[in-house]
């Protein structure tokens, strides 16, 4: 499989990892913000007993010393937490890479820590956390997938299953999904929509 898969949920729980994991998904990110290294070492190490020996891949955002420390293999950094990090231990930890972007700077930022697939976002508005940046719209994923040639680039930003055939029309590999699954009414038939979608894809 591709990684990240084209269809690649975002989510802050255990309890949606066992979820999304149950239900085949290929690539799943852990996102769990405002713990301390404890929490953040037992929230990663509890995630990879739920995908180990599964198909499901788990991204760790945010918490790289966790991922080294619990033996994860995929991580997901934003600019401050790449500011922050230590990419030769990172490396070092054989750990594959992905990197937001929402500008320029952002994007030579990301490219020169050699990332194994570049975020763009948010591609539409979102309510689930307050940007500096403005949406960044459809033709933006063009021309970012221009700029970065073969590395994948993920599209990220109130995107639903609706938007999907024109995301990867525009040229997104990978299309990272939040609320369109942890806040719909029936989450299952949702990831079960995007999952049909992938098999199209493949």
């Amino acid at each position: 499989m591709p990684y990240p898969d084209p269809f690649y949920p975002v989510v802050d729980s255990i309890k949606w990892v066992e979820r999304l994991t149950k239900l085949g998904v290929g690539t799943i990110q852990l996102r769990a913000k405002e713990l301390d290294d404890s929490g953040a070492l037992q929230i990663v190490t509890d995630a990879l007993a739920v995908t180990k020996g599964t198909p499901t891949k788990l991204v760790v955002n945010d918490y790289w010393r966790a991922a080294i420390v619990a033996g994860a293999e995929h991580l997901h950094l934003g600019q401050e937490d790449l500011a922050d990090a230590d990419l030769a231990e990172i490396r070092k930890a054989k750990l594959t890479l992905g990197v937001s972007t929402h500008d320029d700077a952002e994007l030579a930022t990301a490219l020169a820590a050699k990332p194994d697939y570049v975020a763009l976002g948010p591609i539409f508005f979102t309510t689930l956390k307050s940007m500096r940046f403005e949406p960044q719209g459809i033709a933006k994923i063009t021309e970012w997938k221009k700029r970065i040639g073969a590395i994948p680039l993920v599209a990220i930003g109130g995107i639903k299953f609706e938007h999907a055939a024109e995301i990867f029309a525009a040229g997104a590999d990978s299309i990272a999904v939040v609320s369109d699954v942890t806040q719909n009414a029936d989450p299952d038939a949702r990831v079960r929509q995007w999952l049909g979608l992938r098999a199209e894809a493949a």
